[in-house]
């Protein structure tokens, strides 16, 4: 068996007049994050974490901010072709490990949604993901409620 390690990051802007989507779905809040699509930072540095572990560079270069044919989308269907493309090359994950950084909202109670919208675009078990959100004790831009972050941890096996 073989297995690879990948780690993904991603950050965005959060801004009036835009929804606010993270793991696939929609939380209501006064703000939203600025992107190309739907700018959400949590399935972004998962797509890298997976394009990352399959050697399969990130997701800007599979799917371009340039692009007319991104702009807007829904970041479910990007997750989704990028588990296509790990699949085409004999991968499936094993588990992956996500952190949220943003002051508000409070994303602990959307948490089980996040995992049940993840678990069903990637086709994998539940347990097999694990969200976690934290703040920046109000310290940087997190912390000043000027964007969100995400990190993530993909194992892969071959």
């Amino acid at each position: 068996m073989k297995i690879r390690v990948g780690f993904g990051f991603d950050v965005h802007r959060l801004v009036e007049g835009r929804e606010l989507w993270l793991g696939g779905i929609r939380i209501e809040h006064s703000l939203g994050l600025l992107g190309h699509s739907d700018a959400d930072v949590l399935i972004h540095a998962l797509c890298d974490a997976l394009l990352g572990a399959a050697n399969m560079r990130d997701i800007g270069f599979h799917f371009p901010d340039t692009a007319g044919e991104y702009e807007n989308i829904d970041s479910k269907v990007l997750l989704r072709k990028t588990m296509n493309l790990i699949r085409e090359k004999g991968y499936q994950v094993n588990n992956t490990d996500i952190t949220v950084c943003a002051e508000k909202p409070k994303l602990n109670p959307h948490i089980p949604d996040m995992k049940r919208c993840l678990a069903e675009v990637m086709n994998i078990e539940e347990e097999a993901i694990s969200i976690k959100a934290t703040t920046t004790e109000k310290l940087g831009f997190t912390g000043r409620e000027e964007g969100i972050s995400a990190y993530a941890v993909v194992l892969l096996q071959k």
